[in-house]
């Protein structure tokens, strides 16, 4: 698997192949602290958790990684959800695949999920575009930011 270079720092990353039913390389994710399949999608969720974790500051500890969350009466999955430290939702991250133009359709729903979820920032990032925003949920929009911001400055 080739895999591309992405607008975020290089981190050095455990990666293992994996021969039993069939060959695959797979990812240590540092959130779940196990070994993950790696597939164009986890490379970017990777990406952006050493991102936040390492960069941002966001603790490892207030992070979840691909939990279920209920979206108009469906169930889905959220990338990343990093909470404050009263456990409030904070920041939502949605991962594409680099193939994935990041288009307003894209962001809207992706964006959807954090109706649910009710965090205070926005993620969406394809690993060569990231965005990240507040959103204002009495009149529906977004406020875009330069760039994510550090944790202690939330």
């Amino acid at each position: 698997m080739e895999l591309p270079k992405l607008h975020f720092p290089e981190y050095k990353f455990k990666l293992r192949s994996d021969t039993s039913g069939g060959q695959s390389l797979k990812i240590f994710d540092i959130v779940r602290g196990k070994y993950v399949r790696l597939n164009p999608e986890e490379w970017v969720r990777q990406h952006i958790l050493h991102f936040l974790i390492y960069d941002k500051h966001y603790p490892k500890s207030l992070t979840g990684v691909e939990k279920r969350v209920v979206v108009n009466g469906l169930e889905r999955r959220y990338d990343v959800l990093i909470h404050d430290k009263d456990l409030k939702p904070l920041l939502l991250v949605e991962c594409k695949s680099v193939d994935v133009k990041i288009t307003q359709e894209v962001f809207d729903q992706a964006a959807r999920y954090n109706l649910t979820v009710d965090a205070r920032l926005f993620v969406l990032t394809n690993g060569l575009q990231t965005y990240c925003c507040t959103l204002d949920h009495v009149n529906r929009t977004y406020h875009f930011l330069e760039e994510v911001p550090f944790y202690e400055k939330l």
